[in-house]
Parts: C-alpha cells; structure tokens; sequence
C-alpha cells in the first residue's frame, strides 16, 4: 500500500481513539471475533484492501447507498446515508438527497453534503484511495445545500450505484476527522456506522465500541473485540474453548466438516467467491516471454485445487473475472492442464531443465497453504517457486513496488466485469504508477474493449467487449485463474445476525445494529 505508515502508529494512535470513542456509552454483550491476522493494515476505509480491513471498516462505516444486508445482489441496493436519489434522462447527472440527523462517531458532529463530497473526492484520488480508478467517470461532485449532492458523470458507467455503495471507495469520512489527524487516519477512522473504533493494540486486538447515535438505533451490542489470531490452530481452539463468538473459518472441507462437530456451532459458507489469480508481470523476467507464461498456464491443475480446498467451499475459476459477474465468460481460450506441454515451452524458451523463479508471497494461512499447492503442482513441470513469506500488510506493500514477478492475489469486488478488468488489467491500474490500482501483469491489450464496454449503453454490446476483452487477456495470459473460494465464517449459535447471511462485500459477516448474542 503506497504510503503504509501503520506499524509506525503504536500506541500514540491507539490512546487519540479512545478519546474519540469513549463518549458513545456502550452497553450491552461484547461480540468476540478471531482473525486470521498479525495486525490490522489500514482502517481508513479506502485504502482497507486486505480482507482483515475490510471486515471491520464495514462496521464502522456507511455509504450513500447500501448492498442489503446478508445479500451482495446489485438488485437489492437500498438507501443509506442517502434516502433517496434521481438520475437524469441520460444517466450522467444524480442527485443524493441526505438524510437528516446522521451523527458522526464521537464529537465529530452531524453528516453534512460536504462530508460526502470531501469522501467521494477522497476516494477519486490516487493517492488517497487505492480506488481512485472507479471514480475517472465523474466529472464533478458539489454539494447543492448541505443536505443534497450533485454527482455528474462525464461518461456513463455501468455500476453507478456500486461505486457508491458502503464497499471499498464508497465509504463516507468526515472531513473534519481526516483533515484533523492526517496520516494518522488509518489507525483513528471516524465513520457513521453502527460501531466506532475504541482503540488499536498492535498485533493484539482491535477494539470498538456501539455507537449509541447510530441512526437505525443504538446497537444491541456494546462492544466488538477483533483479535488478532494468524494461527488458525490458536483462533479454533480458542473458539472451541468459547473465547471467540465468531471465527475466521478456512475454506477448507476438512476444516467445514470438523467445525460442524463443535457443539452449538453455525459454519456459514456464502458468497462472493473470491477468484484466485497468478498474475504474472509481462514486462520483467521471466515472464516477459509468453511461452513461460503459457508453461505456468499449463502446469496448473485447477481441478486437483479445487479437491484440495473442497467442494462446498471452492469452484475452479474459468476467466480472469469470477463466475456470476455481469459480464463473465468462460469462452475464451483458457489453457488447459498440461504438464508435458508446459515442459515443451519451457525448453522452447531457453530452460530444458527448468526455471526457478523468486516470489514473495504471504503469510496469510489460507493464501499460504494454497500458494504451497500450487508450488507442488509447478514444480512437477519444471518450475520451482522460491517463496519469500511475509507478513501480510509487507506483502502488500512490496507487490505493489514490483518486487514480486507473480502475484497470488485473491479478491472479490462489484459484481461487475468492468470493475474487476479495470482494477486487475487496465493499463491505467498498473502498479508504480499515478492512477495504481492492482494490475500486477502490466497488461494492456484490452483496454480499448474494457473502456468501450463502460460507456456503452447496450447491455448486448456491454458483454460482447467484455467477453472479447477475457479472450485477449486470457491469451496474451496476464494472470492464471485458479480457483474461486467461498468465504467461511463459523458462530455460536447464539450469535444472531439479524439477517439471513447469503453474501457480503465486505469478505466478512456484516455486523449491525440488530446483530445480537441471544
């Protein structure tokens, strides 16, 4: 993450957000959570990138519209901060109508239009978002009074509500509170949400608070103990000797069925499912020759990965953009596995005894575990991957420095093709540059499909591009889909969501103002 200062933060940042949050006057059960973590990253919510960001940043934050609780459907977007909205004729001008009464988290006082424009202008910014790319489309966003904003788009694009929506860019800051602690933001976030940050403890715990100004109603929750547990031994035990409410699950069958045996537990397996890719840097050694590209293509087994993971909790990826994304294609020329093929380039490009090739990687369990599969599966055709394992903010600091050849990434985002193919393969999104986001690859064959299909404003034509946009990816092979994993969360009984959890954005269970421990 460019500008990463957090494990500079220390406890100095840790006591400014107590203060900020002590006035909220929890009261209620603690909710105990274990993360698969050594710390948490960044808390201001448009650089929060990692799943352990993005789990916690949803509970503390809004945006002017919202994915249903439990549901990740675009259909189901419902009001938030906004009550309600109108477009033009021609979709380039919204307008947001407020609600009136929204309480910042502490003393930061009432929600105003110029909060939302001063988010939304954050969050178009390269180098204040990491998000900055979904945002090129607007042409100007003003507050018309404080309780009205006016968003105009210079183009139109397919997921206008998405970029809005209380996921990634689309949380609303207060202004007050960034231009008041500065860099030291991502550790003290103040948001709208049902829960304020309390306070960090470095490779311990994060600690938040109900905010009792919520305006859906005081949670019935006082307090939320996020835990810091990278053992996924540690965190089981500890969720079996009933230290944990909720657990960071492994998307893993083995795990799932041994989970289901603790008594009085719920294994929740929902969606998005995030799509694992080897992106492969096309513009450095080795893999600026296509025919080692190919050679990896080949030695992946999908299939073997997918009963490596499990069958409830894991499906192979098909394209460079994951299954039930508007916009998804499987048609587009995926190599198949084949290892004595990938010997044959292998050899072809200068390596008949075969290649060793350096890549820093995390040390995330789940991501690590599948990363030494797929290592074991490579190394059958001749390629043998030197890992370099790291903590998990380090490695996404150094990946997006180009230090690595292949990034393992796994991510889900709107289920849109156009934002996937932007963010992972637009030659505007390539990593070390102004307008960065995640294209690791440096690929940009497809952009003039992928910017083509954005403003089109036929739903026919919109997948043609994007189909044809895969098919080049695919191709030229700037990344390697392997598998799309399911996320897995294990509760207590006991522990009450308020809504049927079926999927969400933000990788985690969305904790509310009706979620409560019965």
């Amino acid at each position: 993450m460019r500008g990463f200062r957090a494990a500079l933060l220390g406890s100095a940042i840790a006591i400014a957000s107590v203060f900020g949050a002590q006035a909220q006057a929890p009261a209620g059960p603690t909710l105990r959570v274990g993360m698969a973590a050594q710390d948490v990253g960044r808390l201001d919510p448009h650089f929060a990138v990692s799943t352990i960001d993005r789990v916690v940043v949803a509970w503390m934050f809004n945006g002017l519209v919202r994915f249903k609780p439990g549901s990740i459907n675009p259909a189901e977007i419902e009001p938030d901060l906004a009550e309600r909205w109108e477009s033009s004729a021609d979709g380039k001008t919204w307008t947001f109508h407020l609600r009136r009464g929204v309480r910042f988290h502490g003393n930061y006082g009432e929600l105003t239009a110029e909060d939302v424009v001063f988010s939304l202008r954050k969050a178009g910014t390269a180098a204040t978002s990491a998000f900055a790319a979904d945002y090129r489309a607007i042409e100007s966003i003003e507050a018309v009074d404080p309780h009205t904003v006016r968003i105009v788009l210079r183009e139109n694009i397919p997921s206008m509500l998405g970029i809005l929506t209380n996921y990634s860019g689309g949380y609303i800051v207060s202004k007050r509170a960034v231009e008041e602690r500065g860099d030291n933001f991502v550790r003290s976030p103040i948001g709208t949400g049902p829960f304020a940050l309390d306070r960090v403890t470095p490779n311990q715990s994060a600690e938040l608070v109900a905010h009792a100004g919520y305006f859906r109603g005081a949670p019935q929750l006082g307090r939320i103990s996020y835990r810091f547990i990278p053992s996924d031994a540690s965190r089981d035990l500890a969720f079996q000797n009933r230290e944990l409410d909720l657990n960071y699950g492994r998307a893993d069958q083995t795990w799932v069925n041994r989970t289901r045996q603790v008594p009085n537990t719920v294994v929740d397996v929902f969606e998005p499912g995030e799509l694992a890719i080897l992106n492969l840097n096309t513009q450095q050694p080795p893999f600026n020759d296509i025919r080692i590209r190919q050679a990896l293509a080949h030695a992946v087994n999908r299939a073997e990965l997918v009963r490596f993971r499990g069958q409830d909790v894991a499906r192979e990826g098909q394209s460079l953009v994951p299954r039930g994304y508007l916009g998804f294609s499987a048609d587009n020329g995926l190599l198949p596995a084949d290892p004595a093929r990938a010997r044959a380039l292998l050899a072809e490009a200068g390596h008949p005894n075969g290649i060793t090739i350096r890549v820093i990687h995390t040390q995330l369990p789940e991501m690590l575990n599948m990363m030494q599969v797929v290592q074991q599966q490579l190394r059958r055709s001749g390629i043998t991957l030197d890992l370099q394992v790291v903590e998990h903010a380090t490695f996404h600091q150094q990946i997006r420095q180009d230090l690595s050849p292949m990034v393992y990434y796994a991510a889900a985002r709107f289920p849109v093709a156009d934002i996937y193919l932007t963010q992972f393969f637009h030659g505007r999104s390539r990593v070390r540059t102004p307008t960065a986001v995640t294209n690791f690859s440096h690929c940009d064959q497809a952009d003039q499909q992928i910017d083509a299909a954005r403003v089109s404003t036929d739903i026919e034509a919109q997948k043609r591009l994007w189909a044809d946009a895969q098919r080049i990816l695919v191709q030229n092979v700037c990344g390697v889909p392997l598998i799309e994993t399911l996320l897995v969360f294990a509760r207590r009984d006991n522990l009450d969501y308020g809504y049927e959890l079926k999927g969400s954005m933000s990788l985690g269970p969305l904790i509310t103002e009706a979620t409560r421990l019965r």
